[in-house]
């Protein structure tokens, strides 16, 4: 066995093999959001060298396929993996020591007589009555499989944190993941760049000042900053089409390459940094982190955007309205959110980290150490901002008011209505755009700043609060609004248990609060609390319940 894998520690893979399921205090789902990144980079940088001809549409397509769940699916009951996944709470009425029977008996009515369940059509369902995660005597139970999928990516992903890229790269030729990284394959290709045409331009020196990089092969950065209608403009006038596109191509993959390892740096630098935060939440600090509008700043921030070489008129407008959107002090501050910025911007700077990366021989390490002082300040728990469609629902949604929508086509413009039914207000929200969801998220823009101007805002996040069980019931953060159903409240009891108390609350009447009987998973203890409520409505004559056939 490798040296690399005797390090793994058994922590981190039971860690990976443990869904939410479990009720314990720890899950795959962080280790998966690692382990997708890992897997990403590892697999784009095996096309990128295996494949030189292809052009990034192709490589994304290869990409995509190795990478999807239902291909990990496949290697993951290949390997038997569904085996070891932990998808059920602990019950300690039906644990047995050796030599006894299970007070609890579940009969086996699967139809198999071996202990392993074939995995053919027969023994799949979509049937969402089906109880993922229970087991039978003989220890059949179903599972979901995107969950072993995702517990695949969580494995990488705890192979990397124990052993680093060499102990994931082993796991992953085990699975029979096509990843490997041939250090002759990346010097044979720094060295047929380096046998390239560069023309001396002073303009390189200079974004290697402000990147903080020297390239050793000039001619990776060159490429990096050529976008393609220059290719174009090349191509029109010279009839030496496939140079052009080779090198055009080339340009590409660097981009194709840099969107990869730019989401392995963020997402290991958010994982350790990050180590209190939820998994959802780590979610939404990477997707703020590691996408073309964030790398669009950091082009403008660094002034990266003035050595793109281009030649069209469209991109050299979009361009400068994008830049005029922020303030003139620091290039941080945007007087106009509303306007994005251009896709060539965030694949700039992708193609150039795509550079560094070969350049530096794959070496993530000090690759990091030169992105990281472009990409600062990364995005802080504290400072992450929503998608405002998103935010608007959440607050909705906790405030228990639902909204209505309404997307009408008037000629190439989108216009977006959303309407939000308050107690005693109607407000309306309206946003056009050639995107429907841009459109959506204008309107919601401004109902957001009508419901802030009533005192209105989203529920800060836990851990910006004093007291960390502060909730949306804090009158401070909703002064005008009184709840029309609060959430279930969830209390643990006897261990693994969980018992859900339901509280609907509407202006005008009484408010009733039922507790149900504690289960073992957090969806039967809400309908256990949901069940009880209905029969105290019923009793209060609110309601009818009829038996059906």
């Amino acid at each position: 066995m490798p040296p690399e894998l005797l390090l793994v520690l058994d922590v981190p893979i039971l860690e990976a093999l443990t869904t939410l399921r479990c009720c314990e205090s720890f899950s795959m789902e962080r280790l998966e959001l690692l382990g997708d990144s890992v897997l990403k980079y590892a697999v784009s940088c095996h096309h990128f060298l295996r494949y030189p001809n292809k052009h990034e549409g192709q490589l994304s397509a290869r990409r995509s396929l190795a990478v999807c769940n239902s291909t990990l699916h496949k290697l993951g009951t290949d390997h038997k993996i569904q085996g070891y996944i932990r998808d059920s709470a602990f019950d300690p009425r039906r644990w047995v020591a050796p030599g006894q029977r299970v007070l609890r008996p579940v009969p086996c009515k699967c139809g198999v007589d071996s202990l392993e369940v074939p995995l053919d059509k027969k023994f799949q369902t979509e049937d969402p009555k089906v109880k993922v995660g229970k087991s039978c005597d003989r220890g059949h139970r179903w599972l979901c499989s995107k969950t072993i999928s995702d517990c695949v990516e969580a494995l990488i992903g705890a192979y990397y944190l124990s052993g680093g890229l060499v102990a994931a790269l082993h796991v992953m030729k085990w699975l029979g993941i096509d990843a490997e990284l041939d250090p002759l394959v990346v010097a044979e290709v720094i060295n047929q760049a380096s046998l390239r045409t560069y023309v001396p331009n002073y303009e390189i020196h200079m974004i290697e000042s402000k990147v903080g990089y020297n390239f050793s092969v000039k001619f990776f950065l060159q490429e990096a900053l050529t976008h393609e209608s220059l290719h174009e403009s090349y191509c029109y006038q010279i009839p030496c089409e496939l140079t052009f596109l080779r090198i055009e191509n080339f340009r590409q993959r660097l981009e194709f390459l840099g969107d990869s390892v730019l989401d392995l740096l963020i997402t290991q630098y958010l994982y350790k940094h990050h180590t209190d935060i939820d998994p959802g939440e780590l979610t939404d600090l990477r997707s703020a982190s590691v996408n073309n509008e964030n790398f669009a700043q950091v082009a403008v921030r660094h002034d990266l955007h003035k050595h793109l070489q281009h030649c069209s008129t469209l991109l050299s407008n979009q361009i400068s309205e994008y830049v005029q959107s922020f303030t003139e002090s620091d290039n941080t501050t945007r007087l106009d959110p509303s306007i994005k910025g251009p896709k060539a911007l965030g694949d700039l700077v992708e193609s150039i980290v795509g550079a560094i990366l070969i350049d530096t021989n794959l070496n993530l390490d000090k690759v990091w150490r030169i992105v990281e002082p472009l990409l600062s300040p990364i995005v802080t728990p504290d400072k992450l901002e929503l998608p405002p469609f998103r935010e608007l629902n959440e607050l909705c949604d906790s405030l228990g008011y639902f909204i209505k929508e309404k997307c009408k086509n008037k000629g190439e413009v989108v216009h977006a209505e959303l309407l939000l039914q308050l107690d005693h207000d109607l407000l309306v929200g309206e946003g056009f755009d050639r995107s429907r969801k841009v459109a959506k998220g204008k309107a919601a823009s401004c109902l957001l700043k009508d419901l802030e101007n009533r005192g209105i805002s989203r529920k800060k996040r836990k851990h910006d609060c004093v007291d960390s069980s502060q909730t949306m019931e804090d009158d401070s953060l909703e002064p005008t609004i009184p709840k029309r159903q609060r959430r279930a409240e969830i209390q643990l009891l006897d261990g693994s248990k969980k018992a859900c108390s339901a509280t609907p609350a509407t202006p005008g009447y009484d408010i009733i609060e039922c507790t149900g009987d504690a289960k073992a998973d957090k969806k039967s203890s809400s309908d256990s609390a949901a069940l009880f409520m209905l029969y105290e409505l019923e009793q209060r004559g609110k309601l009818i319940i009829e038996e059906t056939l």
